[in-house]
C-alpha cells in the first residue's frame, strides 16, 4: 500500500521541486556540447546541444536545448528541440517545445507552443478503439429500432 495516492504524489513531487535550491546554472553566454547529467535542481539560461539527465530542470526564456532530456521534473520557458521524459512537465507561455513528450503530469499554459507527440500516462485514461465504438453504435441502434 502506498503512502500517497497518485494525485498526492504529484503534489508532493511538485512541492519538492519548487522548494529545491538551484545548484547548477548554465549562463546565458555558455554553449555546452555533449551529454549532461546532474543531481538536484539545475537551470539553463544558455544553450545545451546534447542529451540531459537529472532531477529538476528549468529551461529559462533565454535557454535552448537541442537533444533529449530525461528528468524528474521539467519546467520550460525557452526553446526545446528533442524528446522529453519526465514525471512532471510544465510548459510556460513563452516556451516552444518541438518533439515527443512522455509524462505522468503535463501542464500547458495558454500561449505555450507544442509541436510533436504527447503521451501523458494516466490510470484513469481508457482508450477505446474505433471498431468497438462502431459496434456499440450499431447495437444501440438495433436495440432502439
Amino acid at each position: 500500500m502506498s503512502l500517497f495516492t497518485k494525485k498526492d504524489s504529484f503534489a508532493h513531487e511538485t512541492h519538492k521541486a519548487e522548494k529545491e535550491v538551484i545548484s547548477s546554472i548554465i549562463d546565458i553566454k555558455m554553449v555546452i556540447k555533449g551529454e549532461l547529467s546532474f543531481e538536484g535542481k539545475a537551470r539553463i539560461d544558455g544553450t545545451v546541444e546534447g542529451n540531459i539527465s537529472g532531477e529538476h530542470l528549468i529551461l529559462s526564456e533565454s535557454g535552448k536545448i537541442i537533444g533529449d532530456i530525461q528528468v524528474t521534473s521539467f519546467v520550460c520557458h525557452g526553446i526545446m528541440e528533442g524528446n522529453i521524459k519526465a514525471n512532471l512537465v510544465t510548459a510556460r507561455k513563452s516556451c516552444q517545445i518541438h518533439g515527443r513528450i512522455e509524462s505522468n503530469s503535463l501542464t500547458v499554459e495558454p500561449g505555450a507552443g507544442l509541436s510533436g507527440e504527447l503521451k501523458v500516462a494516466s490510470r484513469e485514461l481508457h482508450l477505446v478503439n474505433k471498431d468497438s465504438i462502431n459496434s456499440t453504435s450499431a447495437s444501440e441502434k438495433t436495440a432502439k429500432g
